[in-house]
């Protein structure tokens, strides 16, 4: 008892706390995570960090148990007249209204039910889906939905069992986008640096920092926060993300070896592709 009000003060102190839904998963119904926060915060590294502390990056996609999607794969098709301000800079990536919102809620409603999706592919250099290319995201026990607005609308909100926020400060962010929009997405500095004054930081203000109220645990600092790094909060966070994740597992086989008689139209979605942890990473039941 006195471990858990340890890590209960633990994360008190750094402003994370835990909600209770995590504890109201039926069924097989996958975990679902949802990981906000703003451009550049570290989302993407912490959903790394989580899967790697689950033994999943180096699994064959088919096999991992612990999955990760981006919001980003669901920018909607642009307009012609859309396309040609967003050569410039001048459309607005970062509203709400740049998804495809339907497909996202279609998206995580199959993913619930353990369903394999297919997911689109995002090309930034031209702002469009890559035609005829998807990322196949087969049944898993975990999954990870990371982007700036998965906590926005209430309807793909209320889907998820548990609610991340990485908050980092402004200027961490635009010196961690400028780097990478230049390197990795084609653009010029004028055009990052216009884009971040003009429609990021407007958005984030007006549409992604609110939804940090809806967060189970907030993540303070991001990515600069790892096992190597002087600053330890983010580590210490993960952990015990990763650690409500296991005992999660844990009582889910619990369940697969025990499980309660139901009727005979009753059917898993996983089946016998449950996991056992062992020294922190997962395999296969004999």
């Amino acid at each position: 008892m006195a471990e858990n009000v340890s890590e209960s003060h633990k994360a008190n102190d750094m402003g994370i706390r835990f909600g209770s839904k995590i504890n109201d998963v039926e069924g097989k119904t996958p975990f679902l995570i949802g990981v906000a926060g703003g451009t550049a915060s570290g989302k993407s590294t912490v959903c790394k960090r989580i899967m790697e502390k689950l033994g999943q990056v180096d699994m064959d996609h088919t096999e991992r148990q612990v999955v990760c999607i981006s919001q980003d794969s669901f920018y909607r098709e642009l307009t012609p007249a859309e396309k040609a301000k967003a050569e410039k800079g001048l459309f607005n990536f970062d509203h709400p209204d740049a998804f495809n919102n339907d497909l996202i809620l279609h998206t995580v409603q199959d993913i619930l039910a353990g369903k394999k999706c297919e997911i689109p592919v995002y090309d930034y250099r031209t702002n469009s889906r890559c035609d005829n290319q998807f990322t196949t995201i087969y049944p898993a026990d975990v999954v990870l939905f990371e982007g700036i607005l998965v906590f926005y609308f209430p309807e793909i909100r209320e889907l998820f069992h548990m609610k991340l926020f990485v908050d980092t400060d402004s200027d961490t962010r635009l010196a961690r986008r400028v780097p990478r929009d230049i390197k990795e997405r084609g653009r010029d500095l004028d055009q990052v640096l216009n884009q971040y004054m003009y429609f990021v930081k407007p958005a984030f203000e007006e549409f992604c920092s609110p939804t940090k109220k809806y967060a189970d645990v907030i993540i303070p600092r991001g990515a600069d926060n790892t096992d190597e790094s002087p600053n330890r909060y983010v580590a210490v966070a993960i952990d015990l993300i990763v650690q409500h994740i296991r005992d999660f597992l844990n009582n889910r086989l619990k369940v697969d070896q025990f499980p309660v008689p139901s009727s005979p139209s009753a059917s898993p979605v996983h089946g016998s592709r449950r996991l056992n942890t062992t020294d922190g990473h997962f395999t296969r039941p004999h």
